[in-house]
């Protein structure tokens, strides 16, 4: 069991992990070891987590996220598939904690008066400055 917080577990059946190369450092040793983790998860027909919580996720613009709804998470930070498993588990989970909480709701404000007039004398300002470098024409 893979633990989220105290009310969400996921049981290792959800999760999917495929080793494959990885590629940067490590010399002749990284052509012949499997120590990258692709791990999937998927979001949509996952038993474990509360509707309000998928739907977070799945609204997310992630681009881990496949059109099927599948979480796909690529860990080879490290040279050995052990801690690339860990690490790809535990960047999994904080994924759906930071979905766990409900965004704060916007509240719409109104500029006030001053910042409209500040607003308003800086473009007075900027138009003045640009008037200065144009040629005058009628001067001639």
């Amino acid at each position: 069991m893979l633990t989220v917080s105290r009310s969400i577990a996921l049981p290792e059946t959800e999760l999917t992990e495929r080793f494959l190369r990885a590629d940067g450092p490590g010399g002749q040793h990284v052509n012949r070891t499997e120590s990258a983790v692709e791990l999937r998860f998927d979001v949509v027909n996952s038993p474990s987590l509360p509707e309000p919580v998928r739907a977070r996720l799945l609204a997310r613009r992630d681009r881990r996220l496949t059109d099927d709804g599948v979480l796909v998470i690529q860990a080879r930070r490290f040279r050995d598939q052990g801690r690339n498993r860990d690490d790809a588990r535990e960047r999994l989970v904080e994924i759906i904690r930071s979905a766990l909480e409900p965004p704060k709701p916007r509240i719409a404000t109104k500029p006030t008066r001053a910042s409209k007039e500040r607003r308003l004398a800086g473009k007075q300002q900027r138009s003045r400055v640009k008037q200065g470098r144009s040629r005058s024409w009628s001067s001639e």
